[in-house]
């Protein structure tokens, strides 16, 4: 008898519920990786005490085998503090200040959060599962045939994904505005004015990934780089742009200027605590999967690994359950690689201004990715799509785009520069006639064993 659903339709269902359920547990886990991977590059230790018992013995118990104690790991990484960090937010105090806008100012931080638990449909997570014939009970029988794995197999799924990740602006910007604060408006309008001018470069970078792929189909750009590579080889300078705007897109640093707590206190999310003030960290991380997973099906073979295209054909497209079971975590793997990375970059690179954002995108990056669908359309017309000929294409744009940077400058007064304004009596502009000595005056300064100290001190 012929189930009441279609085997595609009950995978797809299926995928949906999964996948929510990993990306939140990727949100939590991620914000966990933020404090280690900070402490690590800061010298400190990081989160290191809570485990999941959270000191309570009779909780510790529960995990425990008999004469075996579980919970040592946990404690010594400290792999309980996600879930201490829900727990206080849902036990904080949800305040809300007179004057502002009620509806929106509840509404706004499930905007932000919603597009980026929606964006993920379209991305095909474990290929093509060659489906057994079983029953289910209430279903009937199905299977026995070919289904993907994803939420939705649909033919402009790149298109959707770009569409849906743009909606995440609308929330952050009806956050400022309703919380009626100046520093929260001023935050809305940054994030807006940024979001905005950097959809630009992100889809001109996409089309000319089209352009190279033929299609719109996320399972035929997997197939087109299983055979001929993964894109980051032969489009170097799309990937670097589409990487940029994926940070900006999801408000990381060096672009985190809606927040930017030196000029804006917390910017759009100042007047917001408790869970509507979660929903907003939910909304960051789960963005930065979204976009990694998105970067890693267009430049990194999504769940492929064969990165030349040579060789043996090591990625078979259908296969059983392990095959797609094997597939998620090589591909869940690389979006956890490239969430690190943004992580690393917002711990080294300080931010810039918001008028140095707002030149880089207008004044560089839109029309490099112009030039670049211009130059991939040429190519592409006349049949040079090799790789090394795409390679060859990228690295000749990126010098020309060099040799004509100085040029630009000059021409725009180059107004983004960071120029040092010298501070009359300071050290590094003294008053004329004065003599300015930096080097320590007292001994123990000046000591090379000051905690044997050869010098008597009293």
């Amino acid at each position: 008898m012929e189930g009441l659903i279609s085997p595609q339709l009950f995978v797809s269902l299926n995928v949906m519920v999964i996948v929510v359920h990993v990306i939140l547990v990727g949100v939590a886990y991620s914000i966990y990786l933020e404090r280690k991977i900070s402490a690590y590059i800061q010298d400190r230790v990081g989160p290191n005490r809570v485990g999941f018992g959270f000191g309570q013995a009779w909780l510790e118990s529960l995990f425990m085998l008999p004469g075996i104690k579980l919970l040592r790991l946990d404690r010594a990484f400290g792999l309980g503090q996600p879930l201490a960090d829900g727990l206080k937010f849902l036990l904080k105090e949800d305040y809300r200040p007179t004057n502002v806008d009620k509806i929106l100012f509840t509404l706004a931080p499930i905007m932000a959060v919603s597009p980026a638990f929606i964006g993920f449909m379209i991305i095909p997570w474990g290929g093509v599962w060659d489906m057994p014939v079983f029953n289910l009970p209430l279903i009937g029988e199905m299977g026995g045939e070919l289904v993907h794995v994803a939420g939705a197999n649909i033919n402009v799924g790149v298109i959707y994904l770009l569409a849906v990740g743009s909606l995440g602006v609308y929330g952050i910007t009806l956050g400022g505005w309703a919380s009626n604060n100046k520093y929260s408006f001023l935050g809305g309008l940054r994030c807006t004015a940024q979001m905005i001018s950097y959809e630009i470069p992100m889809g001109l970078s996409l089309l000319a990934v089209v352009l190279v792929v033929g299609s719109f189909m996320p399972d035929q750009m997997i197939a087109h780089q299983a055979e001929n590579g993964w894109l980051i080889f032969s489009m170097p300078l799309a990937a670097i742009l589409f990487f940029v705007c994926a940070l900006a897109e999801s408000n990381r640093a060096p672009f985190d200027n809606a927040e930017a707590e030196q000029e804006l206190v917390g910017g759009y999310h100042t007047e917001y605590s408790s869970m509507r003030f979660a929903l907003y960290f939910l909304a960051e991380y789960s963005h930065m999967i979204t976009s990694s997973a998105f970067f890693a099906l267009l430049f990194l073979g999504g769940w492929g690994l064969n990165p030349f295209g040579v060789g043996p054909h090591m990625d078979p497209v259908a296969g059983s359950i392990l095959l797609v079971l094997g597939k998620f975590g090589i591909y869940f793997g690389k979006v956890m690689l490239l969430v690190c990375f943004m992580m690393v970059i917002r711990w080294t690179l300080p931010r810039m201004r918001f008028d140095q954002i707002m030149m880089l995108g207008w004044h560089a990056l839109i029309p490099i990715a112009l030039a670049l669908v211009i130059v991939t359309s040429v190519l592409r017309q006349f049949g040079m799509t090799e790789w090394w000929m795409l390679t060859l294409a990228n690295i000749g744009l990126v010098s020309v785009a060099m040799a004509l940077q100085p040029m630009l400058q000059r021409s725009l007064g180059n107004p983004t520069e960071n120029r040092k304004v010298p501070l009359y009596g300071s050290r590094f502009s003294p008053v004329p006639g004065t003599a300015v000595n930096t080097a320590p005056t007292d001994p123990m300064a000046l000591e090379d064993r000051p905690v044997q100290g050869t010098i008597q001190t009293t």
